[in-house]
């Protein structure tokens, strides 16, 4: 169709562009230029998502080039030639653990995992951390983006990294927008949950100690996770994603991802939650930070805010709000001048920011005030 022709031929002539600067000019700011063509292409965002919903209409948007594929395109420029190109070639430090391949099958389907196992594991009964990738991610560039592995080593957690397959989405993003994946033992949230289980028979783990996290459309898979299974999560890690049901389909999930929310009450208890987003988002809109914490503030009794600034990074402020017992419910990082990437994070993986805080460090830090 002549829009999606369009959006096609001009997105791609952003992404040449891209290329044809990064090669002529190997010193050049190579963060400047995703960004300048992000920029570039979110008029012809806006124009698809004002259009969207009549086009569903008249096609099912089967071969529809969609406005949250702009910045999975340009994730895959970043990936070959963006932020941190260069370190991307650097071999990875070796870690003394084990990070092995699995699968997982139910009636729902199978995805792969991988697990990472720390070299201290036989210490005794050990934390297990679910991470669940953002699109265009798989588990290893997700593992090394976040670091968490290099962490497992330095607590004794284990790292489970569920895959989703490009056969259930092509972007290989978690389909959070889904009315079936948003029930509890049905579609993806059933064979993360199962992957979780899995590991927890296979390995000396603390069923207290079992947290889910994830970046974008993980982030808001794992906010599902943690809503539909309290009893199997202790707390959860958000970052750059949405909250839960506030999306039933792609048309919804876009406006979502604009900042335009759906108010849906939240079933079960506030479950304990760590929220990361940058003020400058412009993939998932930062309001989506805000609206996570509404239900771990209306069950806590106490907040607190903290400015900060990492060292030659960026400025954040952090919101606390602990329950009347000093525990903490939840915990929300803005951070200032900040997109859509892991904050903290390594840029030999893709959308990462290593101008901090350290998300990672962070996250687990928090789940270790939950067990």
């Amino acid at each position: 169709m002549k829009l999606n022709m369009n959006l096609n031929t001009k997105l791609f002539a952003q992404m040449r562009a891209a290329t044809r600067g990064l090669m002529k000019k190997p010193q050049l700011d190579t963060n400047k230029v995703i960004q300048d063509a992000l920029k570039n292409a979110s008029a012809l965002t806006q124009a698809a998502q004002a259009r969207m919903s009549g086009m569903a209409q008249a096609d099912g948007m089967a071969n529809l080039r969609t406005p949250s594929d702009v910045p999975d395109m340009l994730a895959e420029l970043s990936r070959t030639f963006g932020h941190g190109g260069a370190a991307a070639n650097e071999p990875a430090a070796l870690l003394p653990g084990t990070f092995s391949d699995a699968s997982f099958t139910n009636g729902a389907g199978t995805r792969g995992y991988k697990l990472y196992v720390p070299s201290n594991y036989e210490q005794g009964p050990a934390a297990l951390v679910v991470m669940l990738h953002g699109c265009t991610q798989d588990p290893d560039d997700f593992a090394t983006g976040t670091q968490m592995n290099a962490l497992a080593e330095e607590t004794g957690c284990l790292v489970v990294y569920p895959s989703q397959s490009r056969q259930a989405n092509s972007s290989r993003c978690w389909n959070w927008f889904n009315a079936v994946d948003q029930k509890r033992d049905q579609g993806e949230p059933s064979i993360i949950a199962g992957i979780t289980r899995e590991v927890m028979a296979k390995y000396n783990i603390d069923p207290g100690q079992v947290y889910v996290a994830g970046l974008s459309a993980g982030g808001a898979m794992a906010t599902i996770m943690g809503t539909l299974y309290p009893d199997l999560y202790a707390a959860v890690g958000v970052h750059s994603g949405l909250p839960y049901a506030s999306a039933h389909d792609l048309p919804s999930a876009l406006a979502a991802m604009q900042g335009q929310l759906q108010r849906q009450n939240k079933p079960g208890k506030a479950i304990p939650i760590i929220v990361f987003h940058g003020d400058q988002d412009h993939t998932v809109h930062p309001t989506n930070g805000d609206e996570l914490m509404v239900h771990a503030r209306d069950a806590a009794d106490s907040m607190a805010i903290e400015p900060g600034r990492v060292p030659d990074g960026h400025a954040y402020t952090r919101t606390t709000h602990k329950r009347s017992d000093g525990k903490l419910q939840g915990e929300h990082w803005v951070i200032h001048g900040a997109g859509h990437a892991w904050s903290g994070g390594s840029a030999r993986g893709t959308y990462t920011d290593g101008k901090g805080p350290d998300a990672s460090r962070e996250m687990l830090r928090f789940f270790a005030t939950h067990r």
